[in-house]
């Protein structure tokens, strides 16, 4: 019953409340409703794009280098290189931030960035691509890639 009633609470929020790019609103929300909510810095460093316009937003237009990781849920080594990317971009504690498309949901963004296989990986400063690599890394190499990006 009270798992019921949790769910229809979470289920009546507003799409807005919801929407990654504002996890305050979903912290308060959540509040309300008798929840603690929290995040850690990694999972503020990455997050999952939503539509073009969203990558417009908080890919290209961001002060920050991005990198995004262009992928597939039936790709084995997609399975393998987003966790460890993951917790390479959280080591970099806020430097750098990582976005996550989906190829079969963004099939007009892997278009417009020229992916023809998953993995893919994008480094993009000031909206543009500085980098790339299409592949499993190992963390050295994954850690090489980010230090190139961020300038460190």
């Amino acid at each position: 019953m009270a798992q019921r009633l949790a769910l229809q609470r979470l289920l009546s929020l507003t799409p807005r409340a919801l929407h990654p790019q504002d996890p305050l609103a979903l912290r308060a929300s959540l509040a309300s409703h008798g929840r603690a909510f929290s995040t850690s810095a990694g999972c503020r460093s990455t997050f999952n794009v939503q539509d073009g316009s969203d990558f417009q937003d908080r890919v290209v237009n961001n002060p920050k280098p991005v990198v995004v990781d262009f992928h597939a849920q039936w790709c084995g080594p997609c399975k393998i290189l987003g966790p460890r990317l993951e917790k390479m971009v959280a080591k970099q504690e806020g430097k750098v931030l990582m976005a996550k498309v989906d190829i079969d949901d963004h099939t007009d963004l892997a278009i417009e960035y020229e992916v023809s296989a998953v993995p893919t990986v994008l480094a993009m400063k000031n909206g543009d691509v500085v980098d790339k690599f299409v592949g499993i890394k190992d963390e050295d190499q994954l850690e090489a890639f980010l230090k190139k990006l961020i300038g460190a």
